[in-house]
């Protein structure tokens, strides 16, 4: 029984102290006026009344109510019901508010209780004042109290005869059932009646609708986000205008969170005043008036639910973890249901008539249901989880959270987790744990019905009904008497609030209130105390848990053969058959990755153990630990499955002999695993071993018979759990006699008490180390105290001696320091007994004695220890795996024998092995080797599943670009090792811990001697150039006298010559250096101005003409002449060089042998290409204007458009400057600076000069492609028709620099930097005169330029700002931003600088395609200079797309041009601070982009230029490594012997290698090539485009990079033998794994198998092999003649029919847009690529082929004529046999591959022809036709050569072709 309310308080209005403008409330009247001793008064309540604060109002309001909560210190909640009404304010208290009338107003307004109903204002300038009257009780029944206050205020408001005391003193006195369903009529004495009802249970909480319109108000979704953050433990806000839906929200909230109880602050109604406690570190559920949602802005932590907006808002940094799956679906489903039971039926085609929906309060308890259901099945099973630590005098219950997270499957989820670490379920433990209580709903659930709601998980209608089942149970436990409840309570009229009340709330008589509570308590005195009659049951259990989702478990499917397995090998180790036990381990270390082995292994090895001991031999230990440690390494620190915790028992079992009175136990060998060190699982295991012993304590049958259990005890005994033990012994406890409870209860102590003391000698074992003074434990398991270790090991070495030894090595500490070991332990077991024993009641006493026991125990334990690890070192010692020794090269020579490692995986999984399938080739165990020229790794995989696969990592030491120390664990045993990660860029990665054997120093010297490798002080010391030789590096050769003079003499004469010619100075000059990149575009420093001053004070005599050359000179000329330059120069037509050397005055350019001794520029070759009207004197003064002397010369001329490519270094800051600027008069004293910048301008004239005339007036040659930039930015769908402009006026439509088309920032935005093209102030072709349009449309077209320029000078941004245009506007400038060389790096990550290449090379292309001749001068003239010319002439040439022309142009670009490999490469010391810059790789990686493009066009493979990217970094070859053929000479490099030497010699020409490696197989050789005659490649240069060159990412494990032949074709396989039984000889079938063969030489392509195939059957016949290129070029040859009898169209290539849409090329067009126009990059796919698409005439006009090919078909009455012919190709001359059609209906002759293409491979329009003739046949035609089939057809642009199979059938084509003619 209660009082119904234990105070009365009357609350009013009150000035504030202070005398600020807000008021406050003061009591008026309490009663009773003294404190109930068990119900102190409250503190606070005037600030609950008035939340909003305390103000007047202008205004009478309606009365208000609402019922606040208020918690005192003991956590009690006390509710407190406030009605409010107002009164007219007195005089004092508006003078006091007076002055702050207009905030008061807005207030007012704002919100609070004020804005209920429109009200009526009173007089004018009367205020009101609230008054409140408020009921506080413990009891939570708001109808009842709002009813109460409610007749009081009626009685006061109409006048009531009743008496206002005599109301208050009965509502005091009442006294009501707290629970047992009873009901109570009570009447306040003014004719009202009120029935309460109790419910039948009070631990259900009660929540009438609350939880309904929680739902209503905020939805399913973002109740449930509330509900799993009250339970995680978030701080939750509630927003409203109204203070009873705040209430009701959070009494909801609280509701759906049975049976876990809210533990934290919990005000429902928070003042204004107190709105600080929002920013309280504790979570809360509060609710807050929405008039201060402002306040709550800034609140970060906090989730604020608003009631009236139906919003839930959760902070970034908040993550509210869902409910595990399915529950979170399931439970959202059964929710919709039912709160729309319409949603199931809204798709029927016939719905039944509609259900009457649940009434509100119905509703309310089914979704209360919901959330019991789903708490019954997130804690299924708890109580099995529980351990019973003590029963006597009071149970003491702990609950193993461990094992309840791994038994349900739920170990990873962040909600289950966080719940049962929270205080919520801590207080569900201690209440519902005790063993014998009065039950409830709850407890019937979770015990009974979990079947069933398992079984109803996918019937939606059977959940249903039993969340109505259970809703029914709850509503009656509300309203046990529905019917019944009558309620009879006057209420006051209409409206009554605004009428004038005659006067205020009467002030009461206290006495006579008082008096009526003093009667009232008399008589209960009297009365019999009311005992509260619990019904106390055992707490039923429960089935035993399952997993709340049964995982398939695929892994672990055949778990049945997994454990035959373990158990067949525990029993051969203890049979003593090692051999079979051998063969089985792998297979059980891989099965124990499974719970269910795990657990087998433990349940098996218990079987072996007799008395607590089994004493093994060493194999037998050796075994069982490996085992061991393969279970515990997957254990997680909490141990979920119990498998250390089965374990613990048998690691002090299993021991062995090591000597007499001298034993090891299995804990020495698996101590390092984190879960030894983590307290929590101590504490489980410590918790669940009481709990057995105190079972056990009670199931003994004692000795005197006077125990009344005893009798009952029955053979169930075994099945009782420790639960219903302690259950029974409550239940026995009130009737023992007290002796007998004080004996009980000492002996359940001193059972804790001795566990204590085991688990101190336990947890020694597994702490302290085998060897206690190496401090292992106190690094890694820091000191104990964080309880964090990262260790997680796997002692699989035997002997565990091995253990021992490891620490040895890893010692941080002094043998001084043992102290610090045991310190540790003991402070960690002393604060591990002092949490139990206070948890579990030790007595003081004992708990000291304990400590005192604590150090003894660890002292004692170190001291046998020492014994076994004196004995475990005498043990012979780790088999470890034999070394494999790497292969090496012939002259390769290991520099530091194998050093044991473990290689480690990096994060490239994918090469590894695992995720592709099978298992882990990384870990690998082995040794690394460093070599004259190769870091290598060899070695085996850890895991013992891969078998005998040998592991191999390597790269060149010259390749090292990073060296980083690094800590790791090795795989195997787990310890800390020093260890090391070697980055190289050939893109091999060795991530390396060294073996516990390799000292620190073994360590620093391989570190040391690898520097020493990777950087030798000089470029002799490298690996190319000590290979084969004798000498020490460093030191150069010993000179021998030559008879008669060698080249290599020679080459020194040359460098002589050069040194002389040059003057003193350069005598003793240092080796030339070009300046750092910080001094580019800086004034020269001083000795490059002396530089110019030294050249320009030469004789005139050493720059004769080359008709006066001296005869050593003319050896130099004629070693210069074969480079490949001069080769290349020759096959250009670009100049002779006749025995005379005299000039050929018919050429425009001329080679110049002015640098044969490199006196004007170090880093050209010898022989240049320039003007012929150029005096070689004049040179040398153009050469000052250029950074490093590299003035402009022609490398290549187009063969069709004549134009030519030069390149150069970029300008002299002084060079610019002359140059540009208009012509002024000179003045008087002109500086020696402008008269070399009149012969720079002069030089560029002569450029001009030197090139045909090509551009006519008729403007055919406009840049129509190139008027805009949107290169990058915004290109058309790339498949967009081509429109060719025939308007030369508006083919230059905006400028390139205009603000919309600027390719000036293709920068990424900004971010890295690059060859971003503004490209060309006017590359349009126009005046820079005319201002750009706002709107980037063309300007007026006076300003444009009629014709474009001859010269485009492709320059660096920087240098050309505010450079005019030239006057005569024969050049122009195109400036592009630049990367810096540190750029590159960052940029060629993101395939930007890729990007940024291709995009200038196909610009530069375009120019050249079109007949102006362009200038690249960008940087120093050897890093982007180099990459865009080579590029550009890749994709002009198709020459330079054979193997031959690829070598070409590598020597003549890179190597005769100069590019600066050793520095960029970092080949020497001197290179070391400036790192590995990839610019050469970033030019293959162009190339490479090109070849995915084209597979067709170039006659090398992939792998070619995977070979060149190899092995320019590798150092192998002296092909790659000076900066100039200049330093090559110098080093008697560039001339090497010829003659009787050669062949011996190791290849030391990269060049050389490849030659003799393609002629012994195909590897470089591209079968798919089949070129096209005069095919120009534009290739796509988008990001999109690119794909990652898989040179970067592919390895082979099984033998390192395939790039160095000789080691990558490994030994040869055995032949096929048959077996000696006469039987088939073996299959040869074997696994390729992606990452570990190399693919190509596992599973060859068709071809190569074909060619593999031809080579072993004429071996087999003895026959001399033949060449593959021979047998390869024989067959298309074969294939080509085919087809040619019958005159039809069979394929006459090989593979040129079976990629017809490759033959697009990338076409840049001009295409209209809306604004401007916008450069489009399509496809070519209309046009023929070979004579229509290139041809300048589609820019002129647009022919009837291109308005008719898109309406091309394949129909008769098109093809008027057909058949073959062989057509003779334009460029190469080659005779190619075509498919012709001849169409006079649109007058075309077409010509196709094959007969059954549909695409054309071009068109003669024979609106063209002039005339068809005989012809006669040239070189490489078919050899067996008639000289009269061959016929000429001669068009305005060329003539075609043709060639039919037969004489008549040649006569039939040219009649034809005459009579088509005719008709036109």
């Amino acid at each position: 029984m209660a009082r119904l309310a234990d105070y009365f308080v009357l609350v009013a209005f009150g000035p504030h102290p202070r005398g600020s403008g807000e008021g406050q409330g003061h009591i008026l009247q309490r009663f009773p006026e003294k404190d109930w001793e068990d119900n102190p008064f409250p503190q606070g309540i005037e600030l609950f009344c008035q939340p909003s604060g305390w103000q007047l109002c202008p205004e009478r309001n309606p009365p208000t109510f609402f019922v606040a909560v208020l918690t005192d210190i003991n956590s009690e909640r006390h509710y407190c019901a406030c009605l409010t009404f107002w009164e007219p304010a007195e005089p004092t208290q508006e003078v006091v508010c007076a002055e702050d009338a207009p905030e008061r107003e807005e207030e007012a307004d704002e919100g609070g209780p004020a804005q209920l109903s429109p009200a009526t204002p009173g007089p004018p300038g009367q205020l009101f004042a609230p008054k409140t009257l408020v009921l506080v009780s413990r009891l939570d029944h708001a109808e009842v109290f709002r009813n109460s206050l409610g007749l009081i205020y009626t009685i006061h408001v109409e006048g009531l005869n009743v008496g206002l005391e005599s109301v208050i003193g009965n509502l005091l006195t009442c006294i009501i059932p707290l629970a047992g369903g009873s009901q109570r009529t009570i009447s306040l004495g003014a004719g009202d009646r009120q029935v309460i009802q109790t419910p039948l249970a009070d631990s259900l909480p009660i929540s009438r609708c609350s939880v309904a319109l929680l739902f209503r108000q905020l939805g399913i979704t973002n109740v449930l986000s509330l509900f799993c953050a009250a339970l995680t433990e978030h701080k939750v806000l509630f927003l409203s205008r109204s203070y009873q839906r705040l209430s009701d929200a959070c009494r909801g909230l609280l509701a759906l969170l049975f049976p876990l109880r809210y533990s934290f602050t919990y005000v429902p109604i928070l003042p204004a005043q107190l709105l600080e406690v929002l920013s309280t570190p504790t979570p809360f559920i509060i609710g807050v008036n929405a008039a201060f949602q402002a306040e709550t802005q800034e609140l970060l932590d906090v989730i604020i639910a608003d009631l009236d907006g139906g919003t839930v808002t959760v902070p970034e940094c908040v993550h509210i973890p869902p409910l595990p799956e399915p529950l979170q679906s399931q439970t959202h489903s059964v929710l919709s249901m039912v709160l729309d039971p319409e949603l199931e039926l809204a798709d029927l085609a016939f719905p039944p008539p509609s259900t009457n929906a649940s009434s509100l309060k119905m509703q309310d308890k089914e979704l209360r249901a919901v959330f019991l259901r789903l708490f019954a099945q997130l804690l299924q099973g708890y109580r099995w989880c529980l351990h019973m630590v003590r029963i006597h005098p009071e149970p003491v219950i702990r609950f193993h959270k461990a094992a309840f997270l791994g038994q349900r499957g739920l170990v990873e989820d962040d909600f289950l987790m966080k719940v049962l670490e929270g205080m919520a379920f801590a207080g569900f433990v201690s209440e519902r744990g005790v063993p014998y209580r009065a039950t409830d709903l709850f407890d019937e659930l979770v015990a009974h019905e979990v079947a069933r709601m398992r079984a109803d998980e996918n019937h939606p209608q059977r959940v249903l009904r039993h969340v109505k089942e259970l809703a029914e149970q709850l509503y009656k436990n509300e309203n046990p008497y529905p019917a019944v409840a009558m309620h009879k309570v006057q209420r006051p009229g209409e409206a009554s609030h605004l009428r004038r009340v005659p006067r205020p709330f009467p002030r009461l008589d206290d006495g006579m209130v008082q008096w009526i509570v003093d009667q009232a308590a008399a008589k209960m005195q009297g009365a019999p105390p009311a005992v509260k009659a619990e019904r106390r049951t055992t707490v039923p259990s429960g089935p035993p848990m399952t997993a709340i989702l049964e995982r398939s478990g695929g892994l672990h499917g055949n778990s049945a053969r997994r454990l035959e397995v373990v158990r067949n090998c525990i029993s051969y180790v203890f049979e003593g058959k090692m051999l079979e036990a051998k063969k089985l381990l792998p297979a059980v270390l891989r099965a124990l990755k499974g719970r269910a082995a795990r657990r087998c292994l433990t349940q098996e090895l218990h079987l072996h153990v007799q008395q607590n001991r089994a004493v093994l031999d060493h194999q037998q230990f050796d075994f069982v630990v490996r085992m061991m440690n393969c279970c515990l390494q997957d254990c997680t620190s909490l141990d979920e499955h119990g498998i250390a915790a089965a374990l613990l028992p048998l690691v002090t079992a299993f021991c062995r002999k090591l000597s007499p009175g001298v034993t090891q136990f299995a804990y020495s060998c698996v101590q390092e695993h984190v879960v030894w060190s983590t307290p929590q699982f101590w504490e489980a295991m410590f918790y669940g071993d009481v709990q057995t012993h105190i079972r056990a304590l009670y199931l003994e049958p004692a000795e005197d018979g006077d125990h009344v259990q005893v009798g009952e005890l029955s053979a169930r005994e075994d099945e009782r759990s420790a639960l219903d033990v302690a259950s029974e012994q409550r239940r026995l406890w009130p009737t023992l006699s007290r002796e007998k409870q004080q004996e009980l209860v000492q002996k359940e102590e001193s059972t804790v008490f001795s566990q204590a003391i085991h688990y101190a000698n336990r947890m020694s074992y597994l702490l302290l180390p085998l060897d206690s003074s190496k401090s292992r434990l106190l690094r890694e398991r820091a000191g104990l105290g964080d309880l964090e270790s990262a260790s997680n090991s796997l002692v699989t070495s035997s002997m565990a001696g091995s253990v021992a030894e490891s620490y040895d090595t890893e010692s941080g500490f002094e043998d001084a320091e043992t102290c610090d070991v045991a310190g540790a332990v003991v402070r960690f077991i002393n604060r591990f007994v002092d949490k139990v024993c206070t948890e579990s009641g030790v007595t003081s006493d004992h708990l000291k004695g304990l400590h005192v026991m604590v150090p003894d125990i660890v002292q004692m334990h170190i001291e046998t220890l020492e014994a076994v690890h004196r004995e475990s070192k005498r043990l012979p010692p780790i088999q470890k795996p034999k070394l494999l020794r790497p292969r090496l090269l012939p002259d390769e020579e290991c520099v530091l024998d194998g050093l044991r490692v473990y290689l480690l995986p990096d994060g490239r999984e994918g090469g590894a092995g695992g995720t592709g399938g099978g298992p882990a080739l990384l870990p690998a165990e082995g040794a690394v080797f460093l070599t004259t020229y190769r870091v290598i790794f060899t070695g085996m995989p850890t895991d013992p599943l891969v078998g005998e696969q040998v592991v191999v990592r390597s790269f060149p030491v010259a390749a090292l670009t990073k060296e980083k120390r690094i800590s790791v664990q090795t795989p195997v045993d787990q310890l800390l090792q020093d260890g090391l990660q070697l980055r190289s860029c050939t893109f091999q990665l060795l991530k390396m811990a060294f073996d516990e054997e390799v000292g620190s120093d073994s360590a620093e010297l391989f570190r040391k001697q690898l520097h020493k490798l990777r950087y030798p002080p000089d470029i002799r010391g490298t690996f190319a150039f000590t290979l084969g030789s004798t000498h020490t590096p460093g030191r150069p050769p010993r000179t021998t006298k030559d008879k008669g003079p060698s080249l290599r003499t020679l080459s020194r004469n040359i460098v002589k010559n050069a040194k002389k010619t040059l003057g003193r100075q350069y005598v003793t000059r240092k080796k030339y250096n070009p300046p750092s990149w910080e001094h580019r575009g800086q004034p020269p420093p001083e000795d490059q101005e002396d530089e110019i001053s030294v050249l320009e004070e030469l004789e005139p005599s050493t720059l004769t003409p080359s008709s006066a050359l001296k005869p050593s000179d003319r050896m130099t000329m004629s070693s210069l002449v074969e480079r490949a330059c001069c080769r290349d120069y020759q096959r250009l037509g670009l100049g002779t060089l006749s025995s005379s050397l005299s000039r050929a005055k018919s050429e425009p350019f001329r080679i110049s042998p002015v640098n044969r001794m490199y006196a004007i520029c170090r880093s050209y070759p010898g022989l240049l290409i320039v003007p012929q009207s150029v005096q070689d004197n004049a040179l040398q003064r153009v050469s000052r204007c250029y950074r490093q002397n590299r003035f402009p010369v022609v490398c290549w001329r187009s063969g069709r458009s004549r134009a030519v490519l030069l390149r150069s270094g970029g300008l002299h800051g002084k060079g610019v400057v002359g140059l540009f600027k208009a012509q002024n008069a000179p003045s008087p004293g002109q500086s020696q600076a402008d008269s070399g910048s009149l012969e720079q301008e002069k030089y560029l004239q002569a450029v001009v000069n030197s090139m045909p005339r090509y551009a006519d007036a008729s403007g055919r040659n406009t840049l129509s492609g190139f008027s805009s930039a949107h290169v990058g930015s915004h290109v058309p769908s790339p498949r967009a028709r081509v429109t060719t402009l025939s308007n030369p006026m508006a083919a230059s439509a905006s400028r390139w620099t205009a603000p919309r088309g600027k390719l000036g920032s293709v920068r990424a935005s900004g971010r890295s930097g690059g060859l971003g093209a503004d490209v060309g102030s006017r590359l349009a072709g126009r005046d820079m005169l005319g201002p750009p349009q706002a709107n980037g449309a063309p300007p007026d077209p006076g300003f444009l330029r009629p014709q474009r320029a001859a010269l485009y000078i492709i320059g660096d941004k920087a240098q050309l700002k505010g450079v005019r245009p030239d006057p005569l506007q024969q050049w122009e400038l195109v400036p592009i931003e630049v990367f810096e060389a540190r750029q590159v790096k960052a940029s060629f990550k993101k395939l930007l600088k890729i990007h940024k290449l291709l995009q200038v090379s196909v610009l530069v292309v375009e120019l050249l395609d079109s007949g102006s001749s362009v200038l690249v001068s960008l940087e120093d003239g050897w890093d982007i200079t180099t990459q865009v010319v080579s590029l550009v002439q890749l994709l002009s040439d198709p020459f330079y797309r054979t193997l031959e022309g690829f070598r070409l142009l590598v020597e003549k670009e890179w190597l005769s041009f100069g590019h600066r490999f050793s520095h960029r490469g970092a080949h020497t010391l001197a290179g070391q601070g400036s790192g590995f810059t990839p610019v050469f790789l970033q030019f293959l990686d162009c190339v490479h982009q090109v070849h995915l493009q084209f597979p067709m066009e170039f006659e090398f493979s992939p792998f070619y230029l995977k070979f060149l990217g190899y092995h320019h970094a590798s150092r192998r070859f002296r092909t790659f490594l000076l900066d100039s053929d200049y330093e090559r000479i110098e080093l008697g490099l560039l001339y090497e012997e010829k003659g009787e030497r050669r062949g011996a010699q190791a290849c030391r020409s990269v060049w050389e290698y490849m030659d003799r490696l393609s002629r012994r197989t195909p590897v470089f050789y591209n079968y798919m090539y089949a070129p096209e005659d005069t095919e120009v490649l534009r290739p796509y240069s988008n990001v999109s485009n690119l794909k990652v060159w898989d040179f970067y990412t592919e390895e082979t494990l099984a033998e390192g990079p395939p790039y160095d032949w000789e080691l990558a074709q490994g030994p040869p396989e055995p032949p096929e033998e048959e077996r000696p039984d006469g039987g088939a000889p073996q299959s040869r079938r074997r696994v390729v794994w992606p990452c570990y063969d190399s693919r190509p030489r596992a599973q060859p392509d068709a071809i190569s198998r074909l060619l593999e195939e031809l080579q072993r059957l004429e071996a087999e016949l003895g026959r001399p092999p033949e060449r593959w290129k021979d047998t390869w070029d024989r067959v298309k040859a074969a294939q080509r003649l085919e087809g040619r009898p019958d005159g039809r169209g069979t394929p006459s290539s090989l593979l040129a029919s079976s990629v017809p849409h490759h033959r697009r090329s990338l076409g840049v067009y001009l295409q209209e847009g809306p604004v401007g126009s916008t450069l489009s990059l399509s496809l070519d796919s209309d046009q023929s690529s070979g004579s229509t698409a290139s041809s300048s005439r589609q820019a002129a006009r647009r022919s009837t082929s291109t308005l008719y090919s898109q309406f091309q078909t394949a129909e008769s009455e098109n093809r008027s004529y057909e058949g073959t012919l062989y057509k003779k190709g334009a460029f190469m001359k080659p005779w190619k046999a075509r498919w012709f059609v001849l169409d006079k209906t649109k007058h075309q002759l077409r010509y196709y591959d094959h007969r059954v293409d549909t695409e054309c491979k071009g068109v003669i329009d024979l609106a063209e022809v002039e005339a068809v003739a005989p012809g006669t046949p040239t070189l490489g035609a078919p050899k067996t036709v008639d000289e009269k089939a061959f016929f000429d057809v001669k068009t305005t642009r060329r003539v075609y050569n043709f060639c039919a199979q037969d004489v008549p059938s040649a006569q039939q084509w040219v009649d034809q072709i005459q009579s088509c003619l005719s008709d036109a």
